[in-house]
């Protein structure tokens, strides 16, 4: 059997690396993956699958009737952390493909498509119940949305998830990093820069408070606490005192004890910058989850069949890692999770991202060797 699929990812490469190409160019901002999702649709039809597409902008490939529990879910998701509603640009140098987005998620996205054009190609059967979802919002301010929906709609029927992201040379991430993010908003009285100079001004007040974030203590808890001011903004012109100031601000723990210290480290500094001359305001606009209470001898399990398959193609076992993925929220449910990815590059989060392309048949033949002996015949 395994033969025959090296043979077929072979056979099929060129398949495999035009859609790459198709797909890479096609822009998809977190919450408005709408061209992917319709391209999706139409491609699954020509496949011979009655895909359903939710709320969340999910494309759903369920191999099962009714609602069986004990699901295994395998997901990619379809968004790109770049704004472009045009097409995105996609050049090739040699042995490698360059595109915004095109490691992250595209060709973990491909790679799913590969495995349903073969089972439909090969007349398999599920052995027991499989999800496949193409899942939205899994970058930023997207919030994991889309697999929210995903846990939400199977509740307790979903016994394991694996998320196909990132490089392969990255990892298992198998430990959630958590994190809260906030849209912080300054407003003074402002005014004129030279009458109405000595009036007090947002972006001074905002700045003040960014360097009290900066000089808070970090939580005296076991694991790793980051924080960062990433966006600020404001002011209208350089003769005008500033009424207004925005930043995004966020913090992140694979400890839930310190997600609540920082939460409450935050609230305080707001409080104390808070004064008669300047009104600070916060919302809170992303909330990712740390891990939650997980069946030990279920996850190790998920972890070395994961585990197996990378080392069976590669000749090597992965290293296992924390990091912030749509893995998080079924391991803050309780259920056995992580995410890798299938493919090698650089330039993650860029619009110098590449990957290099011989990789995409070592991902693919590991992806093959993960979910079509387990859960089809």
């Amino acid at each position: 059997m395994q033969t025959d699929i090296k043979n077929w990812i072979e056979n099929h490469f060129d398949e495999q690396f035009e859609l790459l190409k198709t797909l890479a160019a096609i822009p998809a901002p977190s919450g408005s993956e709408d061209a992917r999702v319709a391209f999706l649709v139409e491609l699954l039809d020509k496949y011979g699958y009655e895909c359903r597409v939710d709320e969340a902008k999910n494309v759903i490939v369920p191999f099962f009737d009714g609602t069986p529990c004990g699901i295994t879910c395998y997901c990619a998701h379809t968004d790109v952390v770049f704004p472009d509603t045009e097409p995105l640009p996609v050049q090739i140098d040699g042995d490698r493909i360059y595109a915004p987005g095109v490691g992250d998620n595209t060709a973990n996205i491909v790679a799913l498509l590969m495995m349903l054009r073969f089972i439909r190609e090969n007349g398999l059967r599920p052995k027991n119940p499989v999800i496949f979802v193409f899942n939205s919002c899994e970058e930023g301010l997207g919030n994991l949305k889309g697999i929210r929906q995903i846990m939400q709609a199977h509740s307790g029927r979903i016994k394991e998830v694996v998320s196909f992201d990132c490089n392969l040379g990255d990892g298992l991430f198998t430990t959630a990093v958590g994190s809260e993010r906030w849209s912080v908003t300054a407003s003074t009285v402002g005014g004129h820069s030279f009458s109405a100079f000595g009036n007090p001004s947002a972006i001074h007040h905002m700045s003040k408070f960014v360097t009290a974030l900066y000089a808070q203590k970090l939580p005296p808890f076991a694991g790793r606490t980051t924080y960062n001011a990433g966006v600020i903004s404001g002011g209208t012109s350089v003769n005008t005192i500033a009424q207004r100031c925005e930043m995004l601000y966020e913090y992140r723990s694979d400890s839930a004890e310190a997600l609540s210290y920082m939460h409450e480290s935050f609230k305080a500094l707001l409080c104390e910058a808070n004064c008669e001359e300047a009104r600070f305001d916060a919302e809170l606009i992303g909330e990712r989850p740390c891990g939650g209470d997980v069946d030990e001898d279920a996850f190790a399990a998920l972890v070395d069949r994961c585990g197996e398959a990378i080392k069976a193609v590669t000749g090597e076992y992965p290293k296992t890692v924390m990091g912030s993925t749509d893995a998080n929220i079924p391991l803050s449910l309780g259920v056995p999770a992580l995410a890798f990815g299938l493919l090698n590059g650089g330039g993650a989060h860029t619009r110098e991202e590449w990957l290099d392309i011989p990789s995409l048949k070592t991902g693919l033949e590991v992806a093959f060797r993960l979910v079509i002996g387990a859960h089809f015949e």
